[in-house]
């Protein structure tokens, strides 16, 4: 049996990964560099092009879960990030080229490993999968190519194309920042461990400051949308302008919030603060943490520049927004991730309606395992809905209340714990995440004895 998957991303990657190590063969098709999308900017494979942080790796916030869970399955993904990682406090930032090189090199050492750079722009039938024993996987991601996606439709029937936008937030040379206007801290520096204090640059503005930016955001000049597309932005990751539009105290309550943050040249809290957040381990580059925006180029450069320790930036990369378009997957996918109608076609990542790299990753893991099983002549129970990737997995194919949205790990997807008596929020997070754990240690112990 051979499987191929089409796709390098990250679920893509880690489905290969998973395959392999099953002693399956595998050939990955992917589009880049011969083809490129309007965000990557190379052929690597699992190349990141939004943010650097793979979110918290705290025991008891659900990313950190999540991780612990794509572990004890042996994720490549996850052992690229510690092997690239930089200081980001409690969260898992990596180095991007350290990240990319380290996948690519680990699946290119692989007997049973071939790539191929081109665009796949239709899938074999399921007669044809059989004849050739054969198994597929598409991993394209949000940014699935129009043939490909319209092939999708046609497999999937599902001619309601779903999509939403976005948004990439800017990269800035470390050397081009006014360290007079900033200061290193990570949120509430003194209730947190002493490695991870600092981690984080903060370029704090007054009162009068934070209005005449404000004022910028709300006039600039942003790339305009096709006549025949409406906006869906994912709630967690809306650009700045759409946030000003809420209203002038929302980027106070969100990116620019100043909780927890003291300024040591002044003794006081900043009115509002921007953080900035390492891209590289050589320390050259810095993130603007949640500032994705659709700004045309020079207007970003202009309205960033109001930030006192930002006048003189360099941006070595601007903000951006794309496309993504993603299944109604609920409607078009079994339990284990293959298409209904065509048991040989398994989806992964973004493009089922998770949000997140890690999340992405972990759906391309549970899809390779799962047809792994298939070319086994097994089938393959699902982790449990009350664990962290389980409850993931079932939302994807389950969906939820409402219209389908993409959706990201998060306590709100386990089973409801009520608070004890004199029990804290963070007590309970804290209970809600022990036993999801308990619960996949049960899961690993009873149908993969050597996780």
């Amino acid at each position: 049996m051979h499987i191929h998957i089409v796709g390098g991303g990250l679920a893509g990657s880690e489905a290969a990964w998973q395959v392999l190590s099953a002693g399956f063969p595998v050939t990955l098709h992917e589009m880049r560099p011969t083809q490129m999308t309007p965000a990557h900017k190379t052929g690597r494979l699992a190349e990141l092009v939004c943010s650097n942080s793979l979110k918290s790796m705290s025991a008891t916030s659900a990313p950190g879960l999540l991780k612990a869970e794509m572990v004890a399955f042996g994720s490549l993904v996850l052992r690229a990030a510690n092997a690239a990682k930089v200081p980001a406090g409690q969260a898992l930032a990596v180095d991007r080229e350290i990240f990319s090189k380290f996948i690519e090199e680990a699946l290119a050492g692989h007997a049973n490993f071939t790539r191929l750079d081109h665009e796949v722009v239709a899938l074999p039938t399921s007669a044809e999968m059989t004849a050739r024993d054969e198994i597929w996987i598409v991993a394209t991601g949000p940014l699935t190519s129009a043939p490909l996606a319209a092939e999708l439709q046609r497999l999937t029937g599902d001619q309601d194309r779903l999509y939403f936008y976005d948004a990439i937030a800017p990269v800035i040379a470390a050397d081009s920042i006014d360290l007079q206007h900033a200061f290193a801290a990570s949120r509430y520096d003194h209730e947190s461990d002493a490695e991870s204090a600092g981690d984080y640059l903060n370029l704090p503005l007054n009162k009068a400051e934070y209005e005449a930016f404000i004022d910028a955001l709300a006039a600039a000049d942003y790339m305009p949308l096709h006549a025949f597309e409406s906006t869906k932005y994912f709630e967690s990751c809306l650009p700045v302008e759409v946030m000003v539009e809420r209203g002038r105290e929302t980027l106070r309550f969100g990116p620019m919030k100043p909780v927890g943050l003291i300024n040591p040249k002044t003794g006081h809290r900043p009115w509002a603060n921007v953080q900035l957040r390492l891209e590289n381990t050589a320390g050259t580059m810095y993130s603007m943490v949640g500032f994705q925006t659709k700004m045309k180029w020079p207007e970003q450069q202009r309205v960033f520049a109001l930030i006192p320790a930002l006048r003189n930036a360099e941006f070595l990369r601007f903000g951006s927004v794309h496309r993504n378009t993603y299944l109604k997957s609920p409607e078009v996918l079994n339990p284990d991730l293959s298409v209904r109608g065509a048991p040989g076609l398994f989806v992964a990542g973004q493009i089922t309606g998770v949000e997140g790299y890690t999340e992405s990753a972990a759906i391309g893991l549970l899809a390779a395992r799962a047809a792994v099983a298939k070319a086994q002549g097994l089938s393959f129970e699902m982790p449990p809905r009350d664990s962290m990737i389980g409850a993931l997995v079932h939302y994807v194919t389950h969906g939820g209340l409402g219209d389908f949205q993409p959706m990201n790990a998060n306590l709100g997807l386990l089973p409801h714990l009520e608070r004890q008596r004199g029990e804290s929020k963070a007590d309970k997070k804290g209970r809600q995440c022990l036993a999801a754990h308990e619960r996949f240690q049960l899961y690993a112990m009873d149908h993969h004895p050597g996780l």
